[in-house]
Parts: C-alpha cells; structure tokens; sequence
C-alpha cells in the first residue's frame, strides 16, 4: 500500500472528507469541491473553471495522481475534464485543483462538498531518450490514425 499525505489550504473547509474509495475494487477515489468561500459556481454550456479540492498532496518518489472524470457526471451533464488524466507529479505541492469542463447544453451547478473527479495513484516509469538513425521494423509500420481497423 502507497500513502499520500494530505495537508490543507489556508481557508479549506478541513471537515470536508479526504479522498477516499467508495468500493473495495474501486481504483479511483472521491475528490471533493472544496471552496473557501463555501459558495458553489455555476458551469455554463461550454465553459471551464478550476475547482479547488482544498487540498495539497505529498506522492511518493516513483508514482503519479491521475485526476479523470466522474462518469456519472459525464454522462449525465456532459461534464467532464478536458485534460484527462491530469497529471499531478510526485514533486509538485501547491494546491491541487480539477480543471472541470462543461460540454453539456445546460448550465451546471458545482457546490461545496461535491464529488467532481477521481485520482488514481499510479507507479511512473522515467524512459532514458536517444536519438537514432532508423528506427526498427514493425508490422504497422507507419500507419497512423485508423490504419489497424474501423475507425
């Protein structure tokens, strides 16, 4: 088991929960809006906003938190997050925020305490980059978008 360790923002609502599974097989957990406001916003037809958690976030050496969307959000109000996975990198400690997008056709209410996105905790493996002369064969070759089916 990996541990992240949490502290909060100047003005966080520090009642608020931390992330956390909500199943046993659940690979992503719970991020919740966390204004210091406590006031919501509202996410008009085609705009963006960066939603603060609240929260900062010390990941061990090796590993990576993957911001994605909540699919219920996404599927229900075309919310969703335009970067996804967001990366947040292990020696990063300022503020985490979600950057949340509304592709839906009506306006979307974002309030204290809701659940906006999950983070996945995941291992990072650094690749050494060489340049070469050629590069080796394969059985795609070139073929780019489409080039192995439908699509």
């Amino acid at each position: 088991m990996v541990t992240v360790r949490i502290t909060w923002d100047a003005g966080a609502d520090r009642a608020m929960a931390l992330p956390q599974y909500h199943s046993e097989g659940a690979a992503g957990a719970d991020l919740r809006a966390n204004f210091a406001d406590r006031q919501g916003i509202v996410l008009s037809p085609g705009a963006r906003a960066l939603v603060p958690t609240g929260l900062r976030l010390e990941i061990p050496a090796g590993y990576e938190v993957q911001l994605r969307p909540r699919s219920g959000l996404a599927l229900k109000h075309g919310v969703t997050l335009p970067n996804s996975p967001g990366t947040i990198d292990s020696d990063y400690r300022g503020p985490l925020g979600v950057i949340m997008l509304n592709t839906g056709s009506e306006s979307f209410e974002i309030d204290h305490g809701d659940r906006i996105a999950q983070m996945v905790v995941a291992p990072v493996v650094q690749a050494r980059f060489e340049a070469a002369g050629a590069l080796n064969e394969s059985g795609r070759g070139a073929g780019g978008f489409g080039s192995t089916g439908r699509g």
